[in-house]
């Protein structure tokens, strides 16, 4: 009889496997914010799109490509890249790259403040009692900045429990009072999370550099991870939001932003430990 054979299993393997798949998942949900972007810019932009409303309609895509594209610098720098790849090209490469992706992130900002005054600048209809009547002018329900709904005479019905409408600025598209709260919520909630991820990699570039420079050390190492606790909790506050308001891309994609940066805290965690451990055989 043949002896049962042990399986062994590689974790490193397995641990940077699972890492790169949800990298490759964070790429697939930029051609998921640009459908779903598209889909909205034909009601939002009845003029059709220029440089101005770029950003407006696109903040999602834009921001979500930039921070793959950094994701993968921090991963390069973090794990993937060791003293001797540092040449001077390469160095100039990744600042170059590094601050045109930072560009992008600050003009998706942009973006999603746009959108809160976009919102914002809802005018009341307090003339319209039945929004069913609205069917035969081709108008449409905004349930979010970003999801748009042609009225018709089978779905008028599904909006008409509100007790008050308002128009979307620029586009021939009402809300109901109800929808509208959550679409102002949504909308704060989108911008205020762009800055906290804003903030979150003013710390990660910090580490980064006092790493490199062996200085992540003491009261800096301290106010380092207790800023990133806090500003990591934000987070995950938000994407709570999101699940419980049933916007499940949103939920998805923030999800998968937390796990795919806990991976680099773990790379700087790593290469810190593999730093000092070097300093004190040096030392010894």
């Amino acid at each position: 009889m043949g002896g049962a054979k042990s399986v062994t299993i590689n974790r490193e393997l397995v641990f940077q496997l699972f890492k790169y798949v949800v990298y490759i998942l964070l790429s697939v949900n930029i051609f998921i914010f640009f459908q779903l972007e598209w889909a909205a810019s034909v009601h939002r932009f009845a003029n059709g799109i220029n440089l101005d409303t770029i950003i407006k309609g696109f903040a999602a895509t834009i921001d979500t490509a930039s921070w793959v594209v950094l994701l993968l610098l921090f991963e390069l720098e973090t794990y993937v890249l060791n003293d001797s790849h540092y040449t001077r090209k390469v160095t100039w490469t990744l600042h170059g790259v590094r601050v045109l992706c930072y560009s992008f992130i600050i003009y998706a900002f942009y973006g999603y403040v746009s959108n809160v005054l976009f919102v914002l600048g809802v005018t009341p209809l307090p003339n319209l009692t039945d929004v069913c009547s609205l069917v035969t002018d081709a108008w449409s329900y905004a349930r979010d900045t970003n999801e748009f709904i042609a009225l018709t005479a089978g779905n008028c019905s599904d909006f008409a429990g509100s007790s008050a409408w308002y128009k979307m600025p620029g586009a021939h598209a009402v809300v109901g009072s109800m929808d509208y709260t959550t679409m102002e919520t949504l909308a704060w909630v989108d911008a205020i999370n762009a800055a906290v991820w804003l903030l979150i990699v003013v710390v990660l570039e910090m580490d980064v550099y006092l790493q490199e420079h062996n200085r992540l050390v003491g009261p800096i190492y301290l106010f380092s991870k207790i800023s990133k606790f806090i500003l990591y909790s934000a987070l995950f506050l938000a994407a709570i939001y999101w699940g419980f308001e049933g916007s499940f891309v949103d939920f998805w994609d923030a999800f998968l932003w937390l796990v795919a940066f806990i991976f680099i805290e773990m790379n700087v965690v790593e290469w810190r430990q593999e730093t000092l451990e070097e300093t004190a055989a040096a030392n010894a």
